[in-house]
């Protein structure tokens, strides 16, 4: 235990109700912490529904600042010490058996249902048991096939940043209030006031405006240590420093605003004001809620990172200000029953909803339905109140502790024999969960396999020094012509990128001429082209017509992750695959260009870029100038539950109609046809039947098939 000795000659008071920094019940804190958690997850389930209902989060903090610090204050002000032994054990009552508890259900349900997810779990369990999850999904990255993970336990990140406050506040404030007691910790308020506004300043300056992908293609996204590449936006918003501004602003105000002081001084006739204050709070915190983003392609909100989380926090301050005044109704209003019953269990709801909505549907990207969603919430309600109840009420009040005191100092048998087989069974079921935890392989997720793989069989296309020249060896019949081509140079994935290279860039490979099995495709006689426009379907498909082509490779496929996954199956029809994750058509129009200019194009241009973010119409028009002379030219539409595809593929459909040799295949529409199952639990990349599917689809069209 540390103390501090009362300050010479300072009286004692019995009645603790005489120390002004006492902390009462106020239910109307318990409604925002209900408030607060209801956004949170409804963000979770769908973040379409509440783009920035992720802030409630930032309401905790602030008031978990002001909680504490208040609470801190009132112990130093009644027993002039403060116990840091009695804090930490009130805090580790309060928070560890929760979430012990939806630890081992979560590993329980992943060993059971996810084996091949078990291994990757292991590092999210060591975080959260050491309260060190936001520093580690940091290290680690989320990557683009983050997406396509099972993790149970991403939202602890927040947990984290508040038990590392725990840790070292009650020790700041140790030294802050020292002998000086509490009348002078007015003067440290402002001193955190400055604190918040620097690091809010340094954030800002440090944010990235633009779009995060993989490091090849947005390297400026990133800061490395050694080779490993850290997220710029996941370190802002998950570190504890950048998110400190939050919790030090409840800090600083629970200095200088006490409840029971409030009805001393001036302020004490003013709760009207602070009711109307507190409703435009309110107003901006929804308004914050319905306009704020934390991604999209086009990057993180600049506002968030600029300040928005800084205005949060105040708004969260007025809030808890009208709350605490006496002469306010918010309390009364927001502790209204339904919100106390709940903002008495934010804490369970907001361990077990997120493991909760991944038991449900199945990778962290997926959205839920409504339908999910209610599912989701009744089941979080149900663990939540029985681990309220069973858990965190009997420990935390010391019912529990009490109880085995009675059962081993009993003169009965049976008590101690019970309350030490169940001891004893449950070390033998940690232990044993323990060994199967740490014995898991560690695996990437299946959508992260079949990238993997596909980028054996792609090529940089920007990297090939010698376009060869196509020959053409005509058959017997008069129905094909056979054409010999280069095949595929297999490259590292990782240097395939989106940008034009630099006269410093890497060597250049050259792609020898090499016989692969022949392409078929129609005769040149088939002249003029066949007009397709849109293709919804391969049904009595009348197939292009294709002219061979004397300089370029005949076919290219360019793409994004949706063409990589199917990459080999393209490669053995003979195109040239240049596809990677993260890829965008806004950034590889340049890349476009220059691979025009090489001459790299030839007879057939396959092109499928719109997953990863929306395009303007300049940008496909800018797309469109670079395959203006290529003869066939594939456009492919997006299928995936984003915002932007519907907008994507209106556009593509569109071309024909200006440019003959463009026919876009709708993806969208076609892939509906596909049998079993095609798609991962994403429903955006394909299996093995999918890529089949996705190479067949396009060989239909071209006349292969």
């Amino acid at each position: 235990m540390s103390t501090l000795a009362p300050p010479q000659g300072a009286p004692r008071t019995a009645d603790d109700s005489a120390f002004i920094s006492r902390v009462p019940y106020l239910p109307g804190l318990d409604g925002m912490r209900a408030l607060a958690v209801i956004a949170v997850m409804v963000y979770h389930a769908n973040s379409s529904w509440l783009p920035g209902g992720f802030l409630g989060v930032e309401v905790f903090f602030v008031i978990s600042g002001y909680l504490i610090t208040l609470l801190l204050i009132s112990e130093r002000e009644r027993t002039y010490r403060i116990s840091l032994r009695k804090f930490w054990t009130r805090r580790a009552r309060r928070l560890l058996p929760a979430l012990f508890t939806m630890m081992t259900i979560v590993v329980v349900w992943t060993a059971v249902f996810k084996t091949n997810a078990l291994g990757q779990l292991r590092g999210d369990v060591i975080a959260g048991l050491l309260y060190v999850s936001n520093y580690y999904q940091i290290w680690v990255g989320q990557g683009y096939t983050a997406a396509g993970d099972f993790a149970p336990l991403r939202h602890l990140w927040s947990l984290a940043v508040e038990e590392q406050f725990y840790l070292f506040w009650p020790v700041v404030m140790l030294v802050l209030l020292g002998r000086a007691g509490t009348r002078r910790v007015a003067d440290v308020s402002r001193w955190l006031f400055i604190a918040a506004v620097a690091i809010t300043v340094v954030v800002a300056l440090l944010f990235y405006p633009g779009p995060t992908g993989d490091p090849a293609v947005t390297p400026d996204a990133y800061w490395w240590i050694g080779n490993r590449p850290i997220g710029r936006i996941d370190t802002l918003y998950l570190g504890t420093i950048s998110r400190l501004p939050g919790i030090m602003l409840g800090s600083a105000f629970a200095m200088v605003w006490r409840p029971l002081a409030i009805v001393r001084g001036p302020m004490r006739s003013k709760g009207r004001l602070f009711d109307v204050l507190a409703v435009l709070a309110i107003a901006f915190l929804g308004w914050m809620c319905w306009h704020t983003y934390l991604s999209t392609p086009a990057g993180a909100d600049p506002f968030l990172f600029r300040g928005g989380l800084f205005l949060t926090s105040i708004a969260t301050l007025v809030v808890i200000a009208a709350i605490t005044h006496r002469g306010s109704s918010a309390n009364r209003r927001l502790g209204s029953g339904v919100l106390v019953w709940i903002g008495l269990r934010s804490y369970g709801l907001y361990l077990y909803h997120w493991p909760v909505y991944q038991m449900i549907r199945g990778i962290a990207g997926n959205k839920l339905t409504v339908r999910e969603f209610v599912m989701a919430t009744v089941i979080t309600v149900i663990i939540a109140e029985a681990s309220y109840r069973l858990i965190e009420t009997p420990i935390r009040t010391g019912r529990l502790r009490a109880w085995r005191r009675r059962a081993r100092l009993g003169t009965a048998r049976r008590p101690k024999l019970v309350l030490n087989a169940a001891i004893a069974g449950i070390v033998v079921f940690a232990l044993g969960l323990g060994v199967v935890l740490f014995r898991a392989p560690l695996e990437k997720n299946e959508i992260a396999q079949a990238l993997d793989a596909g980028g054996d069989f792609t090529t940089n296309l920007l990297d090939v020094d010698q376009i060869p020249v196509a020959s053409t060896t005509t058959t017997t019949t008069t129905t094909s012509t056979t054409t010999t081509v280069a095949p595929p140079t297999t490259l590292d994935p990782a240097s395939a990128g989106g940008s034009v290279p630099s006269s410093t860039g890497p060597a250049r490979t050259t792609i020898p001429p090499t016989t692969v099995p022949p392409t078929t495709v129609p005769p040149t006689t088939a002249a003029p082209l066949t007009q397709l426009g849109v293709v919804s379907s391969l049904d009595g498909l009348t197939p292009l017509a294709v002219p061979p082509t004397a300089t370029g490779f005949p076919l290219v496929a360019l793409g994004d992750s949706v063409m990589l996954g199917a990459a080999e199956e393209l490669q053995a029809r003979g195109f040239q695959v240049d596809a990677m994750v993260s890829r965008q058509m806004k950034d590889f129009v340049p890349t476009m260009a220059t691979l025009r200019d090489n001459g790299t194009f030839g007879s057939v241009v396959v092109v499928h870029l719109g997953t990863n973010g929306p395009f303007s119409q300049e940008t496909l028009d800018a797309m469109l100038a670079t395959v203006a002379n290529v003869p066939v030219v594939l456009l492919l539409t997006g299928k995936a539950d984003r915002g932007w595809i519907a907008d994507n593929n209106a556009r593509l459909k569109a071309v024909p109609s200006t440019h003959p040799n463009v026919t876009v295949v709708d993806w969208e529409a076609i892939s509906a046809g596909c049998q079993g199952r095609c798609f991962y639990d994403d429903n955006i990349h394909l299996t093995q039947s999918g890529q089949n599917y996705y190479a067949d689809m396009i060989g239909k069209v071209l006349g292969q098939i």
